[in-house]
């Protein structure tokens, strides 16, 4: 590959990169809100609700991505560990709960990580991946003060 279209082709991905920065942006904060809505209205103000489960885990969905938020805010080492932390807790919950609610759609019940987020137009499975991505490119690490020789 040529020096040119390698440098093409970094430009994209800065380009791909900084535009998941914006969305992340946006879209964590109305998830959290979202997620933290549905599991108030499920909690308080639903009747009949009998299994808690879903309600528990759309709460700590929220929290989750509300501190994922903050940490693509705030530009400081501690917020991208905190972001990074988040990502990963969120993808392993969303995968495992994803699972679960094929497996045993009953127990499970309707949560923002059932199915693989699919009442969330799947953004629950897409988000944290995008945001890893966006988290631990070289020009995002720079901007949180994360050197190369040191990824966290």
């Amino acid at each position: 590959m040529s020096t040119q279209e390698t440098s093409v082709t970094e430009n994209a991905l800065s380009g791909f990169i900084r535009a998941a920065g914006v969305i992340l942006a946006v879209s964590y904060p109305v998830l959290a809100l979202s997620a933290g809505v549905r599991a108030g209205y499920q909690f308080f103000l639903k009747e009949g609700v009998t299994n808690y489960l879903p309600v528990i885990l759309s709460a700590v969905a929220a929290v989750c991505y509300l501190l994922a938020a903050i940490g693509f805010v705030v530009r400081k080492r501690w917020a991208w560990r905190l972001s990074v932390t988040m990502l990963i807790f969120e993808l392993v919950m969303v995968l495992l709960v994803g699972t679960l609610s094929l497996a045993f759609p009953d127990v499970i019940g309707r949560t923002v990580w059932g199915r693989f987020g699919a009442d969330y137009g799947y953004f629950p499975l897409i988000q944290p991946l995008l945001g890893l991505a966006w988290l631990f490119h070289r020009e995002t690490r720079q901007v949180y003060g994360i050197g190369a020789q040191d990824p966290a």
